[in-house]
């Protein structure tokens, strides 16, 4: 992808031809294998330009590279060498055509001219002064040892002693310079994060951090610098020294004293004027204790422990007697056979003792001196400490400085591309940060996802030194050079190219039958679904028909799939009225809503004179709206939500129309099992009347239909919720894995449709990711037990469930959810590293690449959990308890 936007690349590529002298038969086995590669890189660029599928798959082109990558012993090589061989490729194609295309000029490689530099190589070797020039495409630098770019440079550009170089003597030492002649429009670095431990015997990555700048000036690498350079750079060695000794100095400041614990010296003579100017008090919070008699009882006796002393209850007379009477003084032998513990006594202190350290003895005209003094000598120190503090940072200014004048910018390179490595030196994932010019921000390209991103997260990611992830290759592109990331315009309408009106007309061609072939892909994917859908519906349709005689439930509540989508209802089945308002047979359910309808109307026939059934029927259905009505503006605590309660709070928080929330009622109302007296009946015979009299353009019945379909997902959502959450408060994370996937994905399309359609987003998402990062704890912990059955276990729980889940936590790309797919794969990175027997080695290596690799598309689950049906109340009674329990709970959403 960096390649690819780079616009003046993408160019080369889609108009590339191969040379019409080895089209019918290659020469060599290069050209053999490389115009296919270029013809399929073309394929695949012209697919990323004018395709209509979501992302394109670049198979064909690896597949073909592929065989390039493995040396003799069949090895795989690293990324680095994968861009090695790409560019080669590129560049053996592109020089077949240049050869073909100048006749008696020189060949010109626009892929050399693209990525290649060259440098010049001075030095001395055995005494003996060299100068060579050098091409260069991708730079290697160093990592370990150094804090940000420049110092990689720096490093990179000298090798060995030098010294001789700048004298006139004759010196047996070696050493050389590099000096940049030519700089490639686009400049790469390879950045070297990996070092062979030889106590392991085995590659290790490094994880320092290595800052590096968006803008980057070469003008101090080049050639034609060379001696101001080296001049600044002989002023940056002398301030560095300077600054050594100026640091040292600082630190015998701030670390004073020659024992193990040392302090900033202006404290210490703080503390000592503190002490001097200190005055002695001799008295002490043990001297207003009367010690004659110990805590707890007489001199003369001595009471057990508190552990195991028994209460003793005194007569009111020996009690008084005891308070009142003076203490006797206990005699000699009293004291000799029971001897007496006085901690007050025995561990007074001295009498003279001072409360706090002061000096015993000093004049006023000593502690005058002394403080003078120590005053004096205090403010001299801090002078001291600012003033190398000053000089300190004066010196760090000028070396920052020291390269910024004009004439040492005037070879800007911005950087393009970061490519980012996750994970371990045999095993990782990779993903790369694009600057998108016209949008003028970074973009994350992750596998199949691409999202907008920002210089923070680059920073975080890809200078190292946090988690497991650091960038291995820098993108640099001069600055100066705009047509490298330039559109390209059409010469006569002077309009923008862009999508198939960039491709040369095979391509176009090749573009056209893909998106004829997806489009034909997406009717018969359309047509299967439709087909599955029918046979799930007819089944289900089979099975409520079979269970309609003997069924006592107030809702089938039947798991839907992972999308949920009403079907429009079948019009050879006679249109019912949703199955919680109307049964045969009541359930608690439905005389907790009989005993409400009841209610109403036993309080409009108090209210009303008019006692006809028409009259009583529209009071008691104005009551009920506006007992619902207040239940739906109420401002609840996050435990209790209304919306359980009844399906009118539901569709009033979510604006359902008039006549929807009209025929619910009435439907409330002509319930059959109101008939137990006569005025319930006659006002149930008036409600169905009118039901029977609704013509189908006053209510659309599809759309009756919806609202009522949407509340009965929104109920199957809560139990589902409700669930999962208890699951997870019982630490049973397997079972409340699948309860929390679903109930969020539900929400989730609950909520497209409006803010009081679901539960708090944010809530389920959390539980989601917590159970998610649960269980890949308990794996981990299962295999570093190193024991057969817990590491099967652990690896099953990983593959079975949290691989599965992690594309969903991807999908979205929010930063909670990422970050947590961070723990989970830094977590089993970790073990790389790690000493353990060949067998978990081998089902390590054998699983990183599928927890690291996993595709961003959402894979299909297997059908969700069967929930059983609950009544409101039930449902209610569970969601308050579980909402209760949760120390997170929604403050937002509802």
């Amino acid at each position: 992808m960096s390649l690819f936007n780079l616009l003046e690349f993408q160019r080369l590529v889609l108009n590339y031809s191969p040379p019409a002298r080895v089209l019918d038969l290659p020469r060599n086995q290069k050209e053999h294998r490389n115009l296919p590669f270029m013809q399929e890189l073309r394929n695949l660029f012209s697919l990323m330009v004018g395709s209509k599928r979501k992302y394109v798959d670049p198979s064909r082109a690896v597949e073909i590279l592929k065989d390039a990558f493995k040396s003799s012993e069949s090895q795989q090589q690293d990324v680095s060498e994968f861009t090695h061989k790409l560019l080669d490729w590129l560049e053996d194609a592109f020089q077949m055509k240049a050869e073909e295309d100048s006749v008696g000029e020189k060949p010109k490689n626009p892929m050399v001219e693209l990525f290649y530099g060259r440098f010049l190589a001075v030095g001395v070797l055995e005494g003996k002064k060299f100068e060579n020039t050098e091409m260069f495409g991708q730079y290697p630098l160093q990592v370990n040892g150094f804090k940000d770019l420049h110092e990689c440079l720096e490093a990179a550009m000298v090798e060995g002693e030098i010294e001789s170089l700048h004298s006139a003597e004759n010196s047996a030492r070696s050493g050389q310079e590099h000096w940049f002649t030519e700089l490639p429009p686009v400049l790469t670095f390879e950045l070297s994060r990996f070092e062979f431990n030889q106590a392991l015997g085995r590659p290790e990555k490094i994880h320092n951090k290595l800052e590096f700048p968006s803008m980057l000036y070469m003008d101090r690498y080049m050639d034609r610098n060379r001696e101001i350079t080296r001049i600044k750079r002989e002023e940056i060695r002398r301030l560095k020294e300077h600054l050594t000794l100026l640091q040292q100095r600082l630190e015998r400041y701030l670390s004073y004293g020659s024992g193990p614990k040392r302090f900033p010296l202006a404290d210490v003579l703080q503390y000592a004027m503190e002490f001097a100017s200190s005055k002695p008090v001799c008295t002490s919070p043990v001297e207003d204790i009367d010690t004659s008699v110990p805590p707890g009882g007489t001199t003369g006796q001595q009471l057990p422990p508190p552990s195991t002393a028994e209460p003793v209850s005194l007569p009111p007379q020996e009690s008084a007697g005891l308070a009142s009477a003076p203490t006797a003084a206990p005699t000699a032998a009293q004291q000799q056979r029971v001897p007496v513990h006085k901690p007050f006594t025995q561990s007074r202190l001295p009498p003279d003792l001072p409360m706090h350290p002061a000096p015993r003895h000093i004049t006023e005209e000593e502690l005058r001196v002394l403080e003078g003094c120590l005053h004096r000598w205090r403010s001299e120190v801090e002078n001291d400490t600012r003033d190398l503090q000053g000089s300190i940072t004066r010196i760090h200014r000028t070396i920052e400085l020291m390269y910024s004048d004009k004439s040492m910018m005037q070879v800007p390179y911005r950087l393009h591309a970061v490519l980012v490595h996750e994970g371990q030196a045999n095993a990782g994932h990779y993903w790369a940060y694009i600057y998108d010019p016209h949008q003028r921000c970074w973009m994350k390209y992750n596998d199949i996802s691409v999202t907008k991103s920002s210089w923070e997260e680059l920073v975080r990611d890809s200078f190292g030194g946090y988690r497991n992830a650091s960038a291995y290759c820098l993108m640099y592109i001069n600055d100066k050079k705009p047509f490298l990331i330039e559109e390209e315009f059409d010469k006569e309408t002077g309009q923008i190219l862009s999508g198939m009106d960039k491709l040369p007309p095979d391509l176009k061609h090749y573009v056209k039958e893909d998106n004829e072939q997806f489009d034909k892909e997406i009717e018969e994917w359309d047509a299967m679904q439709a087909r599955k859908a029918q046979q799930e519906k007819l089944a289900l349709a089979a099975a409520a028909v079979s269970a309609a005689p003997s069924s006592t439930s107030t809702s089938s509540s039947s798991p839907q799939p992972m999308s949920i989508e009403s079907s429009p209802p079948d019009n050879t089945v006679p249109q019912q009225d949703p199955e919680y308002l109307e049964q045969p047979s009541p359930t608690n359910d439905l005389k907790h809503l009989q005993e409400d309808t009841e209610r109403a109307i036993s309080r409009a026939a108090a209210e009303q004179e008019e006692r006809h059934p028409e009259v009583l029927l529209n009071a008691a259905i104005k009551l009920e709206y506006a007992r619902l009505l207040r239940f739906a503006q109420e401002d609840t605590p996050p435990d209790m939500d209304y919306r359980l309660h009844h399906v009118i709070v539901y569709f009033i928080q979510n604006e359902a129309p008039k006549k929807i929330l009209e025929r619910t009622l009435l439907t409330q109302f002509a319930d059959r099992n109101l008939a137990f007296d006569e005025r319930c009946k006659s006002i149930m015979q008036v409600a169905r009347a009118k039901l029977d009299l609704i013509k189908p353009e006053e209510v659309n019945m599809d759309e009756y239909e919806m609202w009522h379909q949407d509340y009965r997902n929104f109920r199957e959502t809560t139990v589902l919720m409700v669930t999962g959450l208890e699951l997870f408060q019982k630490s049973n994370y397997v079972e409340a894995l699948m309860y929390l996937i679903y109930s969020y994905q539900y929400n989730k399309e609950l909520l497209l449709k409006g803010l009081y359609r679901g539960h708090n987003d944010e809530l389920l998402g959390f539980y989601r990711r917590e159970c998610l990062l649960k269980l890949n704890e308990q794996a981990a912990a299962m295999f570093e037990s190193g024991e057969e059955p817990e590491v099967t276990t652990g690896l099953g729980i990983m593959n079975e469930l949290v691989v599965p889940c992690i594309p969903l936590l991807l999908a979205h790309d929010t930063e909670k959810d990422l970050l947590a797919v961070e723990d989970m794969r830094n977590r089993w990175c970790s073990y790389l590293g790690q000493e353990m027997e060949s067998n978990l080695q081998e089902k390590l290596t054998d699983f990183l690449p599928k927890l690291l690799d996993c595709s961003t598309e959402v894979k299909s689950f297997h059908d969700p959990p069967k929930v059983p049906s609950y009544s409101s109340l039930e449902l209610c009674e569970r969601f308050s308890r579980i909402m209760a329990a949760l120390s997170r709970v929604p403050t937002e959403g509802r």
